[in-house]
């Protein structure tokens, strides 16, 4: 018969101070950093003996000292989209910059299991959420009744009572539909989602606008989701249905599903139809031809979202809106 190994005991702090010769405190200051500098050869006799007995800080009993997790909430849509997983990975290294491990959840696109992840978390006691809703408005009712702070991540416009962080978008399509225009294009088409509000999203704003302003009326547009697929179809029916010279992607997902129906039907990328999106995901810049984007300031747009969210109960609630910057590449017809 087999014998079970013994488990072997859990160090204690205790086990540590004496192991390294030095006081309990000490080994406090060391693991927590402070409050007290600790000499750095006790630093390094202390870190030995946590090595040498596998000695692991109890996170429960120091959240319940702290009266603090150190734990944030992470709520997206999906984390399949590139755009989306590197706003996240983002999150997370701020997170931790500030000394907070981040908690990720997936609604799946869906409002009810946004719902539930949201609660799910917030009944974890973690110190705050940041949403990247699902649908374009969200409930502050809703929100407030989780009782921890709520940030808006990805956002085009703020919530009253909310802080929120996200990119103008308006101004982002302007700039891109300008670029457009600046190559001679006067047919230029929209692949934009549908707003679950039956609001016009911002870019699709900045798009009508852009082309107002130049005496120029919109090209078709087409609405489908913001993923590959979604562009794979978006592309077919650009081109089953009067195909313009230019067309403006919401997201680079949509751009690059868009590139695939091109190709597939034999249309040359910029040279038979110029191709401008949004988002400035790695996918735009390794997708051939490479895209031409508005990129979104993804460490700054996390960083920001850190702190509005930890920046405690004094903190005001605003919308940061950060500017998308124009990344030129080969799509566009640009050299």
């Amino acid at each position: 018969m087999t014998k079970t190994p013994a488990t072997r005991p859990t160090a204690t702090r205790a086990d540590v101070a004496r192991h390294a010769g030095v006081s309990s405190a000490v080994v406090s200051y060391v693991v927590n950093n402070g409050p007290r500098p600790v000499a750095p050869a006790t630093r390094e006799r202390v870190l030995a003996a946590i090595a040498a007995l596998g000695y692991r800080p109890n996170a429960a009993a120091r959240a319940l000292r702290l009266g603090s997790a150190e734990m944030i909430g992470l709520v997206i849509p999906d984390n399949r989209n590139p755009f989306i997983n590197e706003l996240a990975h983002a999150v997370e290294v701020a997170a931790a910059a500030r000394g907070h491990v981040m908690v990720l959840a997936n609604s799946d696109g869906s409002a009810a299991i946004e719902e539930a992840q949201l609660r799910n978390l917030a009944a974890r006691q973690v110190d705050g959420l940041l949403l990247i809703s699902v649908g374009a408005t969200v409930d502050p009712a809703a929100l407030a009744s989780l009782e921890v702070p709520v940030v808006l991540l990805d956002r085009g416009s703020g919530t009253e009572g909310f802080g929120s962080v996200g990119t103008d978008l308006y101004a982002g399509a302007v700039a891109g539909v300008e670029h457009l225009l600046g190559h001679g294009h006067q047919n230029i088409g929209l692949a934009i989602g549908v707003a679950s509000d039956g609001r016009l999203d911002g870019r699709e704003r900045g798009f009508r606008d852009a082309l107002a302003a130049a005496s120029l009326p919109p090209g078709p547009v087409v609405r489908a989701a913001f993923t590959r697929d979604g562009g794979y179809r978006a592309g077919r029916q650009l081109l089953a249905g009067g195909r313009p010279t230019a067309v403006f992607a919401s997201s680079d997902m949509q751009a690059v599903g868009m590139l695939h129906a091109f190709h597939e039907a034999g249309v040359r990328v910029p040279d038979d139809i110029a191709v401008v999106s949004f988002d400035g995901s790695p996918e735009a810049e390794f997708c051939w031809p490479p895209l031409t984007t508005l990129a979104q300031p993804v460490a700054a747009m996390a960083e920001a979202a850190v702190d509005a969210l930890l920046g405690g109960p004094s903190a005001e609630p605003r919308h940061h809106a950060f500017d998308a910057q124009l990344v030129i590449r080969r799509s566009c017809g640009c050299a």
